[in-house]
C-alpha cells in the first residue's frame, strides 16, 4: 500500500521558514519534516510514496535526486569520464519515492485526483499531510480500516486548545489551570486510509478534499474513524517548529519510533547506476 503525502502547500503561517522551501522541507533536528513522516510509515512497512508536490516542488525534487550523495560518502574521479561510487548504504535505500507535479494552486482533492495513475492496489492507499508528526500505530489503523469495509478512515484525535484553561470559584480564585488541555471531542489527526473508489468523490483542481468529498462519504455512511489517543501535532507556525526540534534535541520526540541501528557498508556502487544525480552535474 502507497502512502500519498500533500506536499504543494504554500506554508503562509511559517513564512519565516517557507519564503524559499516548501513547508514539508523545513527542517526538524536537521532533517525536513517530510523525511521524519517517511520513516515513521517505513517502520510499519510502508515504503512506497507519492508526493504531491506544487510550491517550490523543485527543492523536494533536488533533495531525492540528491539523496545518496548529500547522505553518506563517495568518490568521483574528475573528467570527461566522470565516475562516482558511493560508500555507505543509508537505511532508505529501499524506499520508492514517486515525485507528482500536481499544480502551484491545485487545492488538496484536486492534488489527489491529480495522481490516480500512480495508485494500483485495489486495496486503496494511505494519505496524510506534509507538515503533520505522530506516533500512529499504522498496522493497527489499517487493520480497522480493513474490518469496516467502508470506503474511507479518518484517524481522530483529541483537540487541544491554544490557551491555558482556568477554572474559577467564587470570588474568583482559581483552583485549576491546565495550559493547553484536550478539549472535549475528536478532531481530524490528519492521516485518511481511502479505497480507489474516493476518486469518484474528488473533482478538479479547485476541490477541496476537506469539504465536499469527505462530508459526502459521510452522508454516505462511507466514513469512519480510528480513534488515536497518543501524539499529533502539525506545525502551522514558528512557535510550533520550535517545539518540534525541542522535542527533537531532547531526545523527547515520540513520533521517533524507527530504530537508528547503523547498516553495515557495501561495496562501492559505480556511477553509471546513478544517471540521474551524474547528469545533473
Amino acid at each position: 500500500m502507497k502512502v500519498v503525502i500533500l506536499c504543494g502547500g504554500l506554508g503562509t503561517r511559517l513564512r519565516e521558514e517557507t519564503e524559499f522551501r516548501p513547508k514539508p522541507m523545513v527542517e526538524i533536528g536537521g532533517r525536513p519534516i517530510l523525511w521524519h513522516i517517511m520513516k515513521t510509515y517505513a517502520h510499519h512497512g510502508l515504503r512506497e510514496f507519492v508526493l504531491c508536490l506544487g510550491y517550490k516542488g523543485n527543492v523536494v525534487k533536488d533533495y531525492f535526486l540528491n539523496y545518496a550523495a548529500m547522505n553518506g560518502d563517495f568518490t568521483t574521479t574528475l573528467g570527461r569520464n566522470r565516475m562516482i561510487a558511493f560508500h555507505d548504504r543509508c537505511a532508505e535505500e529501499n524506499f520508492t519515492v514517486t515525485l507528482a507535479e500536481t499544480g502551484a494552486e491545485t487545492m488538496t482533492g484536486g492534488r489527489i485526483a491529480r495522481i490516480q495513475r500512480y495508485i494500483q492496489d485495489d486495496a486503496g492507499f494511505v494519505m496524510t499531510y506534509g507538515d503533520g508528526l505522530s506516533d500512529l500505530d499504522v498496522g493497527m489503523m489499517l487493520d480497522f480500516h480493513r474490518s469496516h469495509g467502508k470506503l474511507a478512515t479518518i484517524m481522530t484525535v483529541r483537540p487541544s486548545t491554544r490557551f491555558g484553561a482556568v477554572e474559577m470559584a467564587h470570588q474568583r480564585r482559581v483552583f485549576r489551570f491546565a495550559e493547553k488541555p484536550r478539549a472535549e471531542g475528536w478532531c481530524s489527526g490528519g492521516v485518511f486510509v481511502l479505497r480507489p473508489e474516493v476518486f469518484g468523490y474528488l473533482g478538479g483542481d479547485d476541490c477541496v478534499f476537506e469539504r465536499s468529498p469527505l462530508e459526502r462519504l459521510a452522508a454516505d455512511g462511507q466514513l469512519m474513524a480510528y480513534q488515536h489517543e497518543g501524539f499529533s501535532y502539525a506545525m502551522d507556525t514558528y512557535c510550533e517548529y520550535l517545539h518540534l526540534n525541542e522535542l527533537w534535541a531532547k531526545g523527547n520526540a515520540p513520533w521517533k519510533v524507527w530504530d537508528d541501528t547503523p547498516i553495515p557498508a557495501k561495496p562501492a556502487v559505480p556511477a553509471e547506476h546513478t544517471e540521474a544525480w551524474v547528469a545533473r552535474r
